[in-house]
């Protein structure tokens, strides 16, 4: 039988996350019936299950095998019911919980998992992108962004700007503490992914002093203050760029030569180079140089893809095809992130409660944890590489997952992987015959 990594199998990095968790201060002292750790892993559990609701969770709380696999797989004491969890998980501040991330990315360093996402001159692709978490016309916080309708209606939403390291030739991928869109204290406007993104970039270069970093964004950050930023913290980038909202650089891009190159792959697609170091990145900022990338795709059909990207690497013959397959892996964080979340068992867009202060965001921060630890299983597990392609689907090894949990007194993670593999229970203590 073959075991789990060291500093990456779920059992470390389940106790990494509950290490760091215990640090955050109790909300209410002694007066605590269940230890806010014990709330906190109980969120864990929600979306590492991938329970649809709070509340199905909570019925699963008076059973005795659910009770002792929650002691054993998550190291949870005592269980709080769906109430009692929201209005402790209500009261946390959602910065504290930016810690455990960089508890499991460590582990990934340790055991040297990173490395497989080493790009550019060791350099990671880092994707940001943003996405909402929370929607409504009722039910508001002082927190909630608030747009105003003509006919006098209001919606109240919370978004999340996401970060992901990512990697062209990499299935999965490996999210870092996302940054909460909320409106500000002391602000009446709303807050936005640009004032998101800046804060985000600073906590990730402090909390990742030592790391090569190449951010990889859409058009919206393609302006000269956020460039400025990126480069004052010792980061690279890639970003996309478009005509209309760049009229001035594409104005400039015509008036020049530009180097070329086109190459023909042995399925007969066509690539199509074209590119120039210095650019102007506009008028009101013309010491603001970038270098600009146009790429065109032609299938053997004849459909085409076109591509424009600005950034800071050096294009060269040795270099246009690597800021192109960068460039493109930005839509990892939306199609093996957010269409993950949204779509394969974590139930990102259903509201597992709002509450009056942090809920909404506490839970989906510990939503992304929960599918950060899940990336480095699909990444480095070997048992839950073959559970899963023992079984096929995602789906599938979540509901057979599930159904192990609620069913059978289970003695560990190994255990529970290995019944999924052989389709036997052995190591499992037996089934719940009450």
């Amino acid at each position: 039988m073959k075991r789990m990594k060291k500093y990456t199998s779920i059992p470390s990095l389940l106790k990494r996350v509950r290490s760091q968790l215990t640090k955050i201060p109790e909300t209410r002292g002694p007066r605590s019936k269940i230890p806010l750790v014990d709330c906190l892993m109980s969120g864990l559990a929600v979306f590492g299950l991938k329970m649809p609701s709070l509340l199905e969770f909570d019925e699963q709380m008076d059973d005795e095998v659910v009770r002792h696999n929650l002691k054993t797989l998550y190291q949870i004491e005592k269980a709080p019911c769906d109430t009692y969890l929201r209005e402790r998980l209500d009261e946390v501040d959602p910065a504290l919980l930016r810690k455990s991330f960089n508890r499991v990315f460590s582990a990934l360093q340790r055991q040297k998992v990173l490395e497989r996402f080493a790009y550019y001159e060791n350099h990671y692709l880092i994707s940001l992108d943003g996405t909402g978490c929370f929607s409504s016309h009722e039910v508001h916080c002082e927190s909630c962004c608030v747009k105003n309708h003509k006919d006098g209606s209001k919606t109240y939403y919370h978004q999340m700007l996401g970060a992901v390291v990512v990697h062209p030739d990499e299935k999965t991928v490996i999210p870092l503490a996302p940054e909460p869109i909320l409106k500000q204290d002391g602000y009446k406007k709303n807050d936005c992914e640009r004032n998101a993104a800046k804060r985000l970039l600073e906590k990730i270069r402090r909390e990742h002093p030592h790391l090569k970093m190449i951010i990889v964004e859409d058009a919206l950050y393609a302006n000269a203050p956020h460039i400025k930023l990126i480069k004052q913290l010792n980061m690279s980038y890639i970003i996309s760029v478009e005509p209309d909202d760049h009229s001035y650089l594409f104005e400039f891009i015509k008036a020049v030569n530009m180097q070329e190159k086109e190459e023909q792959d042995r399925d007969g697609t066509i690539h199509r180079y074209r590119w120039f170091n210095g650019a102007p990145l506009n008028d009101a900022n013309s010491d603001c140089e970038i270098n600009f990338l146009d790429y065109e795709e032609i299938s053997p059909k004849g459909e085409v893809q076109h591509f424009t990207w600005i950034t800071d690497i050096p294009l060269t013959l040795s270099t246009i095809r690597l800021v192109m397959r960068g460039g493109r892996a930005r839509w990892k964080i939306e199609n093996e992130t957010f269409n993950t979340l949204k779509n394969q068992g974590y139930h990102f867009e259903h509201n597992f409660g709002h509450g009056y202060q942090h809920l909404s965001t506490v839970m989906a921060m510990l939503m992304f944890l929960a599918f950060l630890i899940d990336q480095a299983q699909e990444t480095c597990c070997n048992l839950f590489q073959r559970a899963l392609k023992k079984v096929k689907r995602k789906s599938r090894l979540w509901r057979r997952i599930q159904n192990l949990f609620t069913e059978y007194f289970i003695l560990s993670w190994d255990a529970l992987y290995e019944a999924i593999v052989h389709k036997q229970k052995r190591g499992i203590l037996g089934a719940d015959t009450s």
